[in-house]
């Protein structure tokens, strides 16, 4: 063999060797800068093309010749770490069209000290510094390097006063579980004349109307209008502007709570009204089926709105019984809570049923008699006579009628406090919150509800379930009237009629 030709091989050899070695170190090389640093192709010096995700934005410029517009590269940004995917993108460019628009109409400053809550991936905070806006900031639960930092909307680690705009984008104020707190905390870092601008969900008056109270204290509504969004997660947004006119105390009220006052039920509240179920005219043979049946035919106010921008969500239950009678097997089960939580209140002056809720998380008993006063009162319990279904489910028992009520079946005295439900509720709950309440308290109710008017306290009840009490047929007997109710039932729907004229969304119950 000629000795060349072995030396050749070798060489050629080594050779290929070296160019598998370099192409190993260049496959690596990418797989770690792609998989590893979780970063695009455009980090250190080691990239053979371009990358297909640089974002390119139009920036106003400065200075001399302010209104062209100049490009800036997201090259000249610190991208943050595993934030390259095509979704982060997308929301960047489209924060960054938004943000554009807001300048070009001269809601935004290049110069604004701005700040953007509740932002877990940073992208509108990307967007604000990419077109110019680069005293901006955003706060999460969980920070992100270079521009979150940790904080909640309920609770901004700023100063008063601190900024010129703020932004509330992906729905961040309805998914709040504090949204008076969120809106507080706003008002007080935002500066006097500021700017507030928020995406939200809000597709009807009833949940636009109820943001809008949010921040009644302090701001107005400039404008909103309709924008489509960049994912399946809010494909519709309102894009709502409000600026900050002043600043108080949230815990001021609408109207004094401190002294009774007259209100009016909202226009946005009598919207509900009209799509309600229509009353029971004709009075029923057997209402004990009838009213019950019509139960399938109610109309939620759930189920007609979006009831997410409400500070607390409240059930107050009057005349409660047991657990099981309404609270346990009606309202736990079947009451549309839009995935929220209600806080129930159990007002129940009956002690047989007292000590059960004792063991019931997120309910809070009140053992008193609700009344359009605060005295001392004395009530006779009665049965339903006949109705051995309900006494042996421990449901009949207990029920309470002042002493000189008529015609009372026999059984035991109790003496009982009485409490002016109205002022309690006053005082229990505000107008940022969403309040429901099943009245069942045996003819009462002919007394609470004109007291709920006279005080103004109508106004802080969002839906209502009112049993009315009146001189029905008895189960028991075919052809005779019940002598417990002296009421007719022409009286309960005229009660009924009076309540949703007035603008409250009230439904019959059983």
């Amino acid at each position: 063999m000629d000795p060349t030709v072995g030396k050749h091989g070798s060489l050629r050899n080594v050779l290929v060797r070296l160019l598998l070695f370099g192409v190993f170190v260049v496959i690596f090389r990418f797989a770690y800068v792609i998989t590893i640093a979780g970063e695009n192709c455009n980090v250190g010096d080691f990239c053979f093309f371009s990358s297909p995700t640089k974002i390119n934005a139009a920036v106003a410029g400065s200075g001399p010749g302010s209104g062209a517009l100049s490009v800036r590269s997201s090259a000249e940004l610190s991208t943050p770490e595993n934030q390259s995917s095509k979704e982060w993108i997308t929301g960047v460019r489209f924060y960054s069209s938004i943000f554009q628009n807001m300048i070009a109409t001269g809601d935004l400053s290049r110069n604004a000290k701005s700040l953007c809550v509740n932002t877990p991936t940073g992208r509108d905070v990307y967007a604000l510094k990419e077109i110019g806006v680069e005293d901006t900031v955003g706060i999460a639960k969980k920070a992100v390097k270079s521009l979150v930092k940790s904080g909640e909307g309920h609770w901004i680690p700023f100063g008063n006063n601190t900024f010129d705009f703020v932004f509330s984008g992906e729905g961040g104020l309805e998914r709040s579980m504090r949204p008076s707190e969120f809106a507080s905390e706003i008002a007080r870092t935002l500066k006097p004349k500021g700017f507030a601008v928020f995406h939200v969900n809000a597709k009807d008056s009833y949940s636009y109307n109820s943001f809008v109270d949010l921040f009644k204290f302090c701001c107005e509504v400039v404008k909103f209008h309709d924008i489509h969004g960049f994912d399946s997660s809010m494909p519709l947004i309102r894009e709502i502007f409000m600026k900050k006119i002043g600043y108080r105390e949230t815990d001021s009220e609408l109207f004094d709570l401190n002294r009774d006052q007259k209100c009016s039920v909202p226009d946005y509240k009598r919207e509900l009204v009209k799509n309600a179920e229509e009353l029971i005219e004709e009075e029923p043979l057997k209402p004990w089926i009838t009213l019950k049946k019509n139960v399938k035919n109610i109309k939620y106010a759930p189920s007609m709105v979006d009831i997410s921008f409400k500070n607390r969500y409240v059930y107050v239950d009057v005349g409660a019984r047991s657990y099981g009678s309404s609270i346990g097997s009606w309202f736990k089960k079947q009451y549309p809570k839009q995935n929220k939580t209600f806080h129930v209140y159990a007002i129940e002056a009956d002690k047989t049923f007292h000590q059960e809720y004792a063991t019931k998380k997120g309910i809070t008993l009140l053992p008193y008699a609700a009344w359009v006063r605060n005295e001392s009162l004395v009530f006779e319990i009665n049965n339903d006579p006949g109705d051995k279904k309900k006494e042996k489910a421990g449901r009949g028992m207990g029920r309470i009628q002042p002493l000189d009520s008529q015609g009372g079946a026999g059984g035991g005295i109790q003496t009982t406090q009485g409490f002016d439900f109205a002022e309690w509720l006053k005082k229990t709950v505000s107008m940022n919150d969403f309040v429901v309440m099943k009245m069942d308290v045996e003819g009462t109710e002919f007394d609470l509800i004109p007291r709920l008017f006279e005080t103004g306290a109508i106004c802080l009840i969002d839906e209502i379930f009112l049993e009315c009490h009146y001189n029905r047929w008895q189960r028991c007997c075919p052809g005779q009237r019940s002598p417990k109710y002296e009421k007719t039932y022409d009286q309960c729907l005229q009660l009924f009629s009076s309540l949703r004229q007035s603008g409250v969304l009230v439904h019959q119950w059983f």
